[in-house]
């Protein structure tokens, strides 16, 4: 779920490389900590050019998610007209496995027109916007423009070139306060956003110019000197954990020790409301009444009506590039051993498998495209619920992504796994009826354990959803019934031979014991 934390450390309005060559002396250096730990640092400036100005900003950061070390290096540049309104920009983050790079040209005040670029290839899109959008790299001074004046109030649509989607921020002006900067007295005002359903603090001065944030999960970004800044003090192993930290550890009189023994779960949220809409949080095994969550076995589903809507299920999006060549012959490769006859059910099991054996685990700070995780295999829940959701489209399976919490080893983590439309449990053949049902080839499920809880549904940038729960969401096991003594991660391609072996296969573990990516015990 690492699209979640690299949301979370935006919302510090970050952009982070490692390329400072085209940095002066004016340039503005900060640290980046995390729970008091140095973890990186960025770097920014704004230089004149004819009809506005230039701002870019750089960086690098060093993260510990479940137990793995993970570097990012990232980059934002924005040219905007004198009134800080932009023209166009690019984006680029390197997780370590190669560039992802994001440009956008506005073409119009609400048009905006995007090229993505990957090692694989380029492809465009367009967005009609409701409003001139704003990113967070030019927004302090966008601000400034507008009028730096205690009591202020601003509702702004910022684009998101990771999401490639437009949220609505909160912003509140609040008073001066005198900030240590640099071991000198600063004046800056306090302001307060709320994007994406969190709020961050951050100190800015009457030139527009934040010295200071707070963000979400004890993030805190500080101007610094450049000495400072770029001193590596950062440890060679980041201790603090983000995904870790943001486990929930349930009430509950008995641990849910495998969750795939288990045929129904009922849990109980407070301390945040559930984020989904009511279309999200129902169906495929899981009802919502108020804050009480039931989930049940999703092989007790039966089948129902092709929902209205299950085209949408199929068509490629930017990120779940279905109609690549490259992943239709992939799902190709996958399936060429499966009969003429085989069923959406079988096929979808199948490609759970293969997605599972296919990729090596490691959380990754990427945007997760299913094409650069073919190129690449590598990721963690993110990566396999994209790459899988393309194959599963391209084999003209209605496939889509789910966002919530998973148990593992005590906790519930965040977590993005598949749904699909297929035949209920009982079906032979395909035909006019089927059921959602969730799988998860990140732990190797078909169809997935009940601990699965949707809090969100569709594309990625549905994640942003999930961020109000961080921190503050418990949860209390009301009841949990086991089954039959088996596990669905041993489930046949098929389960038509009963004596064909399992094709569920190992992997090294690694060495937090709770990563996202450790099947649960069998029996």
């Amino acid at each position: 779920m690492v699209l979640v934390f690299r949301k979370a450390t935006e919302q510090t309005a970050l952009a982070l490389t490692s390329d400072l060559a085209a940095y002066g002396e004016r340039a503005r250096w900060s640290g980046i900590y995390y729970r008091g730990e140095k973890i990186g640092f960025s770097v920014s400036q704004m230089t004149e050019k004819p009809g506005g100005f230039k701002l870019q900003e750089d960086g690098q950061m060093l993260l510990t998610l479940m137990g793995a070390s993970t570097a990012s290096k990232l980059h934002t540049e924005v040219n905007v007209d004198p009134q800080y309104m932009l023209q166009d920009f690019s984006f680029s983050l390197d997780p370590g496995t190669g560039p992802i790079g994001i440009r956008g040209v506005l073409e119009s005040p609400t048009r905006l027109a995007v090229k993505i670029t990957t090692a694989t290839g380029e492809k465009a899109r367009t967005f009609e916007l409701k409003e001139p959008p704003v990113l967070s790299l030019n927004l302090p001074k966008r601000l400034l423009a507008m009028g730096l004046t205690e009591g202020a109030h601003h509702e702004i649509q910022i684009f998101d070139p990771a999401t490639l989607t437009n949220g609505l921020a909160t912003i509140e002006i609040g008073k001066r306060e005198v900030v240590r900067i640099l071991d000198k007295p600063l004046p800056a005002f306090k302001m307060t956003m709320t994007y994406s359903g969190i709020t961050a603090t951050s100190w800015i001065t009457e030139v527009g110019d934040i010295v200071k944030e707070e963000s979400a999960m004890g993030m805190v970004v500080v101007r610094e000197s450049r000495e400072r800044a770029t001193a590596l003090a950062m440890s060679s192993e980041v201790k603090a954990d983000m995904i870790e930290s943001a486990a929930i550890q349930p009430e509950s009189k008995r641990n849910i020790d495998d969750a795939t023994s288990l045929v129904s779960l009922r849990l109980e949220f407070s301390g945040a409301e559930l984020p989904g809409t009511p279309e999200e949080e129902n169906g495929a095994g899981q009802t919502v009444t108020g804050n009480i969550v039931d989930i049940v076995d999703p092989n007790s589903l039966k089948a129902g009506p092709t929902p209205a809507d299950i085209q949408t299920w199929l068509k490629p999006e930017a990120f779940i590039e279905s109609d690549a060549p490259e992943i239709v012959a992939e799902t190709a490769r996958a399936l060429e051993r499966t009969p003429a006859n085989a069923t959406s059910r079988r096929k979808a099991e199948l490609l759970v498998r293969y997605v599972n054996a296919a990729l090596e685990k490691k959380p990754t700070m990427s945007i997760p495209s299913a094409v650069e995780v073919l190129r690449t295999r590598v990721g963690d829940c993110n990566e396999h619920t994209a790459l899988y959701v393309a194959m599963a489209r391209a084999a003209k399976i209605p496939a889509r992504v789910a966002i919530g919490l998973v148990s593992m080893r005590g906790a519930f983590y965040y977590h993005a796994w598949p749904e699909v439309f297929v035949g209920d449990a009982k079906s032979t053949v395909d035909g006019k009826t089927g059921v959602w049902i969730p799988v998860d080839p990140t732990l190797d499920q078909f169809p997935a354990d009940v601990s699965h809880v949707r809090l969100a549904r569709g594309g990625f940038d549905r994640q942003t959803a999930i961020l109000p729960l961080l921190g503050r969401a418990r949860i209390k096991i009301l009841q949990m019934v086991d089954g039959p003594a088996q596990s669905n991660t041993k489930a046949l391609v098929g389960a038509e031979n009963t004596q064909a072996p399992s094709v569920a296969l190992d992997f090294p573990a690694p060495e937090s014991k709770d990563s996202c990516w450790r099947r649960p015990a069998r029996r």
